[in-house]
């Protein structure tokens, strides 16, 4: 059979244009969201990244536990118009996705052309279901065509291309690190070759162009006064705080969302996918042979990836379904090392693409006839919107900054998350200094009817609430209070 790269045009063709509408399908399943109002995540990161600057905090005035490249792509995003721009910039990551899927598979399974539309068939699968919390521009979609852009840089055997966009990835989520772990195997390999060489020249370019891309990403981040160490604190030593943090104090609600994860993961067709591949992959006695002769088993980078994937979901904490998306990778790889080395087993795992293909239209459809639900905290974006004056600022109480963002209010308090309030502040100290000093907010919003809540003693900082703040409104499960003696 031939080879991918010399098959004639006319052949190649057809292919090409398969992929290219799996891409255009899956970006058409995002459409719906273009209006839908923004999350709590896609909001406060416009608004992060609408000030950022020198500041008096990580990324000018407020403080978030993410890379810089992150708050980078949301400022392009609050340049070029605000929340369709952000959802356009996540169609963009999806179509690029899928294409990159398609790359992978035409070049890690040389001579299979159905490769390449099955890797990008398994990514618009599962870049359009929402079982995998697509619906918000979160890290997790923005870095998935660094991650596979790096994974096919491996694949060629660019490695410093391989090491920028390893780097890039991490420096939109920093959990992201797939190219890294597949470049380990991939070198481990050429050394259990004994092609020393090969591994050292593809060593050092991965290294070197990592690290020059480390230094270029710092200077930048620098330069708009987030500095290295006030990074490495939130991307790294934050993270396992949170951890403790959540371990000894989450509420039931991260348990429900742990379980709404593993039943999504389960009901969307990917651990059918999962499951039927690491099946399908054991080989018989030739299947050995003929990987061992393999100069790349592309079945010891999927089961990696995998592993590294399950850690992420799983450590995350807060079990969000956009989690999920970080398990593409290994779902497009699982898929291509199927094709490439167990071909007559491929009718089992397009079963289970199948499957998870009917799954996600169906939900695209239910969602496009029944509608999402109106967000919880729509109307208190509305009535802050309404009431509030020029010059006035506002603090949530906790975790929901898109109503900030919506209502056009700054925060005198740094903290718009409710997990970094509770690493950070868990005694509302720096709140409590907010609420009874000079510049205290105008406008305080709190989710329920009091500060207490997991993992935050609210002792000293209710007396002040109370005392400074006259309940104006309730709505929903909001209280929004203003602040006592000043009309508006």
């Amino acid at each position: 059979m031939l080879d991918a790269a010399r098959r004639p045009t006319f052949l190649r063709a057809p292919r090409a244009a398969v992929v290219g509408g799996l891409a255009a399908v899956a970006a058409a399943a995002w459409l719906p969201v273009l209006s839908r109002p923004l999350s709590p995540d896609e909001g406060g990161f416009l608004m992060v990244a609408a000030q950022w600057g020198p500041g008096t905090s990580l990324y000018g005035d407020y403080w978030v536990d993410r890379p810089p490249l992150l708050i980078g792509l949301f400022q392009l995003a609050d340049l070029a118009g605000g929340a369709v721009a952000l959802r356009v910039f996540g169609i963009l990551a999806v179509v690029v996705s899928v294409l990159l899927a398609g790359e992978l598979g035409r070049l890690l399974a040389p001579g299979r052309p159905i490769a390449a539309v099955a890797a990008s068939a398994t990514a618009a699968i599962f870049l359009a279901t929402p079982f995998f919390g697509t619906t918000e521009v979160n890290g997790e979609l923005l870095a998935l065509p660094f991650l596979l852009g790096g994974l096919v840089a491996l694949a060629r055997r660019w490695w410093a291309a391989a090491g920028v966009l390893a780097v890039a990835a991490a420096a939109v989520k920093q959990s992201e690190v797939d190219v890294a772990v597949a470049a380990v195997v991939a070198i481990g390999a050429l050394v259990w070759q004994r092609a020393w060489a090969t591994a050292a020249r593809g060593a050092a370019a991965f290294v070197a162009a990592a690290l020059a891309s480390t230094a270029v990403i710092l200077a930048w981040a620098a330069a708009n006064g987030t500095d290295p160490a006030g990074l490495w604190d939130a991307v790294v030593i934050f993270r396992g705080r949170a951890a403790e943090v959540i371990s000894a104090s989450a509420s039931s609600a991260t348990d429900e969302r742990a379980h709404l994860l593993l039943t999504s993961f389960l009901v969307s067709g990917a651990a059918g996918v999962v499951l039927v591949a690491l099946v399908a992959l054991v080989p018989g006695r030739r299947g050995r042979r003929r990987a061992a002769a393999a100069p790349l088993d592309v079945r010891l980078v999927a089961v990696a990836l995998l592993a590294w994937e399950t850690v992420v979901v799983v450590a995350g904490g807060s079990y969000w379904l956009h989690y999920l998306i970080a398990t593409v990778p290994a779902l497009v790889l699982l898929v291509v090392a199927t094709v490439r080395h167990r071909p007559e087993r491929w009718r089992w795992l397009a079963g289970a693409v199948a499957y998870a293909g009917v799954t996600a239209l169906a939900s695209v459809v239910a969602l496009a006839v029944v509608g999402r639900p109106v967000p919880d905290d729509a109307g208190v974006k509305q009535y802050l919107a309404a009431a509030a004056g020029p010059g006035d600022t506002a603090v949530v109480a906790f975790g929901d900054p898109a109503i900030l963002q919506a209502a056009g209010l700054q925060s005198p308090y740094p903290l718009l998350w409710s997990l970094p309030v509770r690493v950070r502040d868990p005694e509302l100290t720096e709140l409590t200094r907010v609420l009874a000093g000079p510049d205290r907010p105008t406008w305080v919003v709190v989710d329920g009817t009091s500060l207490d809540t997991w993992g935050v003693d609210a002792t000293a900082a209710q007396p002040v609430l109370d005392r400074e703040y006259i309940q104006e409104r309730v709505v929903g499960n909001w209280t929004v209070y203003h602040v006592a003696g000043r009309e508006h």
